[in-house]
């Protein structure tokens, strides 16, 4: 552990005066050392676990970012704010921090600084789900943008809008924001993680809207990518991979998709083990095997919102399948039979049979007063009225072409 000397040691030394009268040499080795101390006391913070302590740091760093390059300063404060990602629960204290030095690059009029901090705030409202800050924020950076059009960070700042407006549950919003996102991004040349993520966002949304044929193209396109720059983020393009399969009631590709050579790599990881859990049960369509692994594997399924979207729609359509096949023999059964073969609630059970009825995924009645389902055959169409609607027509077609024919006699 970093002792308080050390610390203030480094603290005196990036915060010393220049010596009066600097020769160009001298100054310049002041300002890196000064830089060097500046990154190790942030070091130290981040080691021990100290959030408030580096946004000291970045507070104190001001003055020596006054007096360098715009360029040298927007890299600097980005690395020392790269350091909060090590530090657990960090989160509110990396906003407060970005909203005290976007004031302070607007005081300096240091737009580029200032735009680049305020993306990577909205990145952090949109992990804490304040979406109506970080939209505010969205609108605001997008007026100034387009004034200056610069299209990478209209890029960036329109894909954050797609996933803000997703967030949200406004797909269409979300899906105009993307377009928006690609339009700008090819009138430039995209960077490879920046056209990934837009390829990932697509696949998400294609997602929400069931086509998940496409969806999966996409999440592919993205998993390649990524993995050829070892990005972190192609752990989430496998999942989404893995979710799809099983979504499409193909989870026996789950095991074959796993064995390509890029994704062999993450196999045996506990986000993979998941969603190969996953897909077994939904092979197997067994209920309590798939409620078992929901609850074993908590943490990895419900901290993405994607994943637990799709994996509640799957334990619906899972639940159905499984009603289905227990009442399917029958004409009369008890409810709390149903219940108990399934492992639910006879309140939840009796809803979903409801809801199931009147969907018209069966025909049937829920007898309440004696807790009995009561299953109909699917009724067969009589089309004789139909015809006969038809018949009629054709005969009034009829009747007005001779109506015709007489005036013009006539």
């Amino acid at each position: 552990m970093p002792t308080q000397h050390g610390q203030k040691r480094f603290t005196s030394k990036f915060s010393s005066h220049q010596v009066s009268s600097p020769s160009n040499v001298e100054r310049d080795q002041v300002l890196r050392d000064q830089e060097n101390a500046m990154i190790k006391l942030a070091e130290l913070y981040r080691d021990q676990r100290n959030a408030q302590g580096l946004a000291e740091v970045i507070t104190l760093s001001r003055s020596f970012m006054s007096s360098t390059a715009k360029a040298k300063t927007a890299k600097l404060i980005r690395t020392l704010l790269n350091y909060f990602n090590d530090i657990p629960n960090s989160r509110q204290t990396q906003i407060d921090v970005l909203l005290d030095n976007i004031d302070w690059s607007k005081r300096e009029k240091r737009i580029f600084l200032k735009h680049s901090l305020e993306i990577r705030l909205v990145s952090l409202q949109l992990e804490a789900s304040q979406f109506k800050a970080a939209l505010t924020r969205i609108d605001t950076l997008l007026t100034e943008l387009k004034k200056l059009d610069d299209k990478m960070i209209l890029t960036e700042v329109h894909l954050l809008e797609s996933r803000v407006y997703r967030g949200i549950g406004n797909l269409v919003k979300a899906k105009a924001a993307l377009t928006s996102a690609r339009t700008a991004a090819n009138s430039i040349y995209c960077p490879p993680h920046l056209q990934a993520a837009l390829d990932l966002q697509s696949g998400i949304l294609h997602a929400e809207d069931k086509d998940y044929t496409t969806a999966y193209s996409y999440f592919y396109e993205t998993f390649e990518n990524m993995s050829s720059q070892d990005d972190p983020s192609a752990l989430n393009a496998l999942k989404y991979m893995l979710l799809c399969k099983v979504m499409l009631n193909l989870p026996e590709d789950v095991t074959t998709l796993l064995s390509i050579k890029l994704a062999v790599k993450y196999a045996q990881l506990r986000e993979i083990e998941c969603m190969r859990a996953i897909a077994l049960a939904h092979q197997n369509r067994n209920l309590a095997e798939f409620e078992k692994v929901l609850r074993d594997y908590k943490d990895e399924l419900s901290s993405d919102p994607t994943i637990r979207s799709h994996l509640a729609a799957l334990y619906d359509t899972l639940l159905e399948q499984n009603l289905l096949r227990i009442i399917e023999p029958y004409s009369v059964v008890e409810i709390d039979y149903v219940a108990k073969q399934v492992g639910q609630g006879r309140q939840d059970v009796e809803a979903k049979l409801s809801q199931m009825i009147l969907d018209k995924v069966f025909y049937g009645v829920l007898d309440q007063g004696k807790g009995r389902l009561l299953v109909f055959d699917e009724p067969e169409v009589d089309d004789t009225y139909g015809a006969a609607i038809d018949t009629l027509e054709q005969v009034g077609k009829v009747v007005e072409s001779l109506y015709a024919k007489t005036v013009k006699i006539a």
